[in-house]
């Protein structure tokens, strides 16, 4: 979006640009399903046309990012503070970097996830995507809390969201554990090398939630101080 459209967006609400970034930051980091799936089928190039994507639009959330910081205005008049929705931002764009480094990595090792992890690994990846899902759902939610000044209804459906996201994470943890046992019990039958970029894998998909999970900390702390 070119700058002087994202000022005139800010005439209107500082929470438009935010959401937007949350939406092409959760678009990135979706595409990290089919892009596994891809490899499991021994797909490398449809593999390779996914991390395009994840790339691109990784590139575009943070060309937003970029113009939200240059545009954002310092004197808001709303019940929020300027220093807060920069602090929400820079959590939603750690989302897609972390979408970006997961499929980079996987496609310059050409990384297969091993045929017998393959299914709760899925699973484990589309658990953290739950929960990027609900953040992204949650700031969705800011224009509401806006319009009723921070107070209602749309106050507890947040607030709701957050502590979902909460569990979510704990999902993951557990997800987290079993996959890494899986890979524990075979690491003699693999490459060595690969079972510690496995390791890493593994890790990296679950700050996907651990990061989601701060942006839910982030409005929580931000709904605090209203």
């Amino acid at each position: 979006m070119p700058v002087n459209s994202i000022l005139g967006v800010f005439a209107k609400s500082p929470i438009k640009p935010l959401q937007e970034h949350i939406d092409k930051v959760y678009d990135c980091a979706s595409i990290l399903v089919p892009f596994f799936e891809a490899t499991i089928s021994g797909d490398w190039d449809k593999a390779a046309q996914l991390r395009k994507q994840i790339s691109l639009a990784e590139k575009q959330a943070d060309s937003l990012k970029r113009e939200i910081r240059l545009t954002l205005p310092g004197g808001l008049f709303m019940p929020v503070e300027r220093t807060d929705l920069l602090e929400l931002l820079t959590q939603q764009d750690k989302i897609a970097n972390k979408a970006k480094d997961i499929s980079g990595r996987v496609i310059g090792r050409q990384l297969l996830i091993p045929k017998v992890m393959q299914p709760p690994f899925i699973a484990y990846l589309q658990r953290c995507l739950d929960a990027v899902a609900l953040a992204q759902q949650a700031i969705n939610e800011l224009d509401d809390l806006l319009e009723t000044g921070f107070r209602g209804r749309e106050v507890d459906l947040v607030a709701k969201m957050i502590n979902e996201l909460d569990i979510i994470e704990e999902d993951t943890d557990d997800l987290q554990v079993q996959v890494r046992r899986q890979l524990f019990a075979m690491e003699s039958e693999l490459n060595p090398v690969d079972v510690m970029f496995l390791y890493k894998i593994i890790e990296w998909v679950g700050d996907l939630a651990d990061l989601a999970e701060r942006v839910g900390s982030r409005m929580e702390l931000m709904l605090a101080r209203v």
